[in-house]
């Protein structure tokens, strides 16, 4: 009697790192902020797949990737067409060769011999913006499936209305953090000694390493060295931020890491993509963001959190949004000035531990870290 993992519609999508046909370490938690349709077809050498592949390229029109998205899921890498084409040409696909996603999501059993031929229970899984189980459709002789999932997919909600009603981040909003002469202080910092371009962590062999994208990121930053004026920084988010992350979220900032005023410029069309603060080993002590805007002189640079809804949000100067670390969130791109932000991060002395233990995994040019 084979035995399948137990999935059903509320679940959270189990989330993985597979091969795929366009990123070879596809993190598929990257996909948030919109709606899903993952299609287990297993293998692709048979009518049924073909079908449900037609059922996709027929309604072309509604996988924009901004509200819709679809992967396939198959077993392997399909079969080349004669003229050198193939699904994989059109379309999207994780490589399921083990059956490590099919099992995540019940369409293999657990604790199979996989050295034998196993039941493969071939399924549409439609997901929320959060990631979450919407519907899941069975395959069904005669393509019942595919009329009900065409029904569902023609009448999903607009995304700021996933939930039935606009809902908000679990980020708190919190102004006058820094007063106008000090963010003032901070912008002529930058604009006396330049910024540094930078880059964003990955994971690479194991190793965190630093990288540099401009599809993906685009900011300069002054780094602060001053210790009066890092003691001054400290003092105000002590005061003014820790005391309210204690009263929302009842955790207890203790430490802070990077003192930087980040600069978006429309001029080299400053932005960041859709992404989250503690993916890496060094990274992974991360708690909290803080994104404290310094001046109000530009246009787009909104922070947004696409799992939960595409408003972007624009503090005053002086005023933050504080967030946890896990949660996806991108910066618009800057369409005109610049926007000037100081941005730390916040943790605890349990995630100075981790931090510590995980100078074993930092790769060249990424600082080790010393708990003081």
């Amino acid at each position: 009697m084979h035995r399948f993992r137990n999935f059903a519609v509320g679940d959270p999508a189990p989330l993985f790192t597979a091969r795929s046909n366009v990123n070879p370490q596809f993190k598929f938690d990257t996909v948030a902020g919109r709606y899903v349709l993952l299609g287990f077809l297993g293998t692709l050498a048979d009518a049924d797949s073909v079908a449900a592949l037609d059922f996709v390229r027929g309604r072309r029109s509604l996988f924009d990737d901004e509200r819709l998205t679809f992967f396939g899921v198959t077993a392997g890498a399909p079969p080349r067409e004669t003229n050198g084409k193939g699904p994989t040409d059109e379309f999207r696909f994780f490589f399921d060769a083990d059956g490590a996603i099919a099992e995540l999501y019940g369409a293999v059993p657990l604790e199979r011999d996989r050295s034998a031929s196993v039941p493969y229970v071939r399924k549409w899984v439609v997901l929320d913006p959060m990631l979450r189980v919407l519907a899941i459709f069975p395959f069904e002789s005669g393509g019942a499936d595919r009329t009900r999932l065409a029904e569902c997919l023609d009448t999903l909600p607009p995304l700021d209305r996933f939930a039935g009603f606009e809902i908000q981040a679990p980020v708190l909003i919190l102004p006058h953090v820094l007063e106008p002469e000090l963010c003032k202080r901070l912008i002529d910092l930058y604009e006396t000694h330049g910024g540094e371009e930078s880059g964003f962590m990955r994971e690479v062999e194991g190793k965190t390493v630093a990288a540099q994208d401009h599809q993906h990121k685009r900011r300069s930053d002054y780094t602060i060295t001053d210790p009066e004026l890092i003691r001054l920084l400290q003092a105000r988010v002590h005061r003014r931020v820790v005391p309210e992350i204690h009263k929302a979220y009842q955790f207890k900032v203790t430490r802070m890491e990077r003192y930087i005023v980040g600069c978006y410029d429309s001029t080299t069309g400053g932005h960041f993509r859709a992404h989250r603060d503690n993916t890496t080993k060094g990274t992974a002590h991360r708690r909290f963001a803080v994104s404290i805007n310094l001046n109000s002189e530009f246009e787009g640079g909104t922070v947004s959190f696409p799992e939960f809804s595409p408003r972007g949000l624009k503090p005053p100067p002086g005023g933050c949004v504080v967030f946890s670390c896990s949660l996806l969130h991108a910066v618009s791109p800057v369409t005109a000035g610049r926007r000037y932000a100081f941005l730390p991060f916040l943790y605890d002395d349990e995630a100075a531990k981790i931090r510590e233990a995980n100078n074993a995994f930092l790769g060249e040019g990424v600082g080790a870290y010393r708990r003081a």
